[in-house]
């Protein structure tokens, strides 16, 4: 068996790039998302988003409106390159 893995670099992606996943699972309340704020502030952006290659955010969604939230305009990011559309 063969397992794909993140590559080897993490990229700073604008915001604006950043497409919201459609079926993303999670729902982010205000008061989560003010929490995550909160943590970003003090210890900073620990864990990158999860982003397809066309932009699309699979992981990160909570992060990225935290981020907003801040006012920052850029995002880590892992491409994940290996990504299909599943019917």
């Amino acid at each position: 068996m063969t397992l794909s893995f993140a590559p080897a670099a993490i990229e700073t992606w604008p915001l604006s790039r950043l497409q919201p996943y459609a079926k993303n699972a999670k729902a982010h309340g205000p008061d989560q998302v003010a929490k995550i704020a909160a943590s970003m502030a003090e210890f900073g952006w620990t864990v990158p988003c999860l982003v397809a290659e066309d932009g699309e955010l699979i992981a990160g969604h909570g992060r990225v409106l935290a981020a907003t939230q801040l006012g920052l305009t850029e995002a880590p990011v892992i491409v994940l390159g290996h990504l299909t559309e599943s019917v």
